[in-house]
C-alpha cells in the first residue's frame, strides 16, 4: 500500500500528467448522460407514445449522432473530447517531441479521425452488442423455436461465450489502468493507446489560446459559392454541437443526479416514494379502432379470435392474449395491438389459474 501510494503521490506531481481519478472522473460523465438523457426520453414517450414514441424506439442512433456532432465540435476546437475539455484535458499524440501543440491546434488527421470513431463508435456498438445479448436471453426464456434447433444452439453458445469476453474486456481496462498508476503507461485506457494519444492537462497558454478562438479573434473571408456553403453548413454543425455542450455543461450533475437517482439500487426507494394508484382504461378505445379489436367474450384472444392458450397480459395495458400471439405481434410491431402502447418482450405476463 505504501509502494501505492507513493506512485499515487508521483503521478500527481507530474506537470501535464493527468491523475488516474481525472481520467477515470472524465471517463464517467459521458457514461453517466446517456442512461440520464435515456430515462428523460422513456417519461416523454410514455407521457405521450403516439408523439414520441419514435425517439425511444431510435434512441441509440439519435443519441451517436448528437454524441458525434459534440465530440467531432470538442475534437476540432480544443483537441480533447467534452469530458475531457470538462476536466481541463486535451490530447496530444504519443510521440517524442517535448514542445506539445496547443489545445487550438488540432490533432492530426490520422489521430483525430481515431479518436472520433473510439470515443463514438465503440460505445455504440458495444451498446448494442448488450441489447442483443438481453434480447436473445429473453428469446431463450420465452422461445418457441424447438431446444434442438440450430438457431438455438448457436445463440445459446453464444450466450454462453458473452460473459468471458466482457470479463476479457473489462480485465483489459483495469490491467490498462493499473499500469497507468503504476507508472508503466502513458495511458489509462486502451482506447487512447489505439487512438495514439495521451492525456494532458492544459497549460495557461491553451486557456488563453481557447479564450482567443472563443471571442472570434480570427474571421476568414469566403470568395466563393462552395467555400460560402462550406461555411454555413460548418457554423450550422458548430451551433448546434455548442448548443449540445452548453446544455451538458449547465444540467451534467443534473443529469448524474438523474442517473443516480434511477439507478438499480434505488428503484425500491423510487417506487416507494412515487406509487401512483392505477390508472383507468384507456378512453379513446370507446370509439377507436382498438375496441373493435376486443371480442366480446373475455376468453378469447383479440388477436386469433379463438380461445386464449397460454393467457399473457402486456404490463404496459392490461389487455389478456394468446401467448404466442402477443409474442409474435409485440416483436414485430413493439407496441400493444389495442392501445398501442410502446411494449416490449419484457413487458409480457403469464398468467397462471388455480387449476394449472
Amino acid at each position: 500500500m505504501a509502494e501505492l501510494g507513493a506512485h499515487l503521490t508521483a503521478a500527481s506531481a507530474g506537470d501535464d500528467r493527468p491523475s488516474i481519478f481525472e481520467a477515470v472522473a472524465q471517463d464517467s460523465l459521458m457514461a453517466a448522460v446517456k442512461p440520464a438523457l435515456q430515462h428523460l426520453i422513456k417519461v416523454l414517450a410514455e407521457s405521450n407514445p403516439g408523439r414520441y414514441s419514435f425517439l425511444w424506439h431510435w434512441f441509440d442512433e439519435i443519441y451517436v449522432l448528437l454524441d458525434l456532432l459534440l465530440q467531432q465540435h470538442y475534437l476540432a476546437r480544443c483537441s480533447a473530447s467534452f469530458s475531457e475539455n470538462f476536466y481541463s484535458l486535451k490530447r496530444i499524440p504519443v510521440g517524442d517531441c517535448r514542445q506539445q501543440p496547443l489545445a487550438t491546434a488540432g490533432l492530426p488527421k490520422r489521430q483525430h479521425w481515431k479518436s472520433l470513431l473510439l470515443l463514438v463508435l465503440v460505445p455504440y456498438l458495444k451498446g448494442k452488442l448488450e441489447k442483443l445479448v438481453s434480447s436473445l436471453r429473453e428469446e431463450d426464456e420465452y422461445s418457441i423455436h424447438p431446444p434442438s434447433s440450430s438457431w438455438k444452439r448457436f445463440y445459446r453458445a453464444f450466450l454462453a461465450a458473452y460473459p468471458f469476453v466482457n470479463m476479457t474486456w473489462e480485465g483489459w481496462f483495469l490491467i490498462q489502468q493499473l499500469c497507468y498508476i503504476l507508472g508503466k503507461a502513458q495511458h489509462h485506457s486502451p482506447m487512447l493507446r489505439l487512438a495514439g494519444v495521451r492525456l494532458v492537462r492544459l497549460t495557461a497558454e491553451d486557456m488563453e489560446a481557447l479564450e482567443q478562438k472563443s471571442a472570434g479573434a480570427t474571421s476568414s473571408q469566403t470568395h466563393s459559392i462552395k467555400t460560402q456553403v462550406r461555411s454555413a453548413v460548418r457554423k450550422a454543425l458548430a451551433g448546434i454541437a455548442f448548443s449540445l455542450s452548453t446544455g451538458l455543461s449547465v444540467s451534467v450533475f443534473f443529469l448524474q443526479f438523474l442517473d443516480w437517482w434511477y439507478s438499480s439500487e434505488n428503484q425500491e426507494t423510487i417506487k416507494s416514494l412515487t406509487a401512483l394508484p392505477t390508472p383507468p382504461p384507456p378512453v379513446h378505445l370507446d370509439h377507436g379502432a382498438g375496441s373493435a379489436l376486443l371480442p366480446k367474450l373475455k376468453t378469447v384472444c383479440p388477436l386469433c379470435r379463438k380461445i386464449r392458450v397460454n393467457a399473457t397480459a402486456l404490463s404496459t395495458s392490461g389487455f389478456v392474449f394468446c401467448y404466442r400471439c402477443v409474442y409474435s405481434y409485440v416483436k414485430t410491431h413493439q407496441r400493444c395491438p389495442i392501445t398501442g402502447y410502446a411494449t416490449e418482450l419484457q413487458h409480457l405476463v403469464k398468467l397462471y389459474s388455480p387449476e394449472s
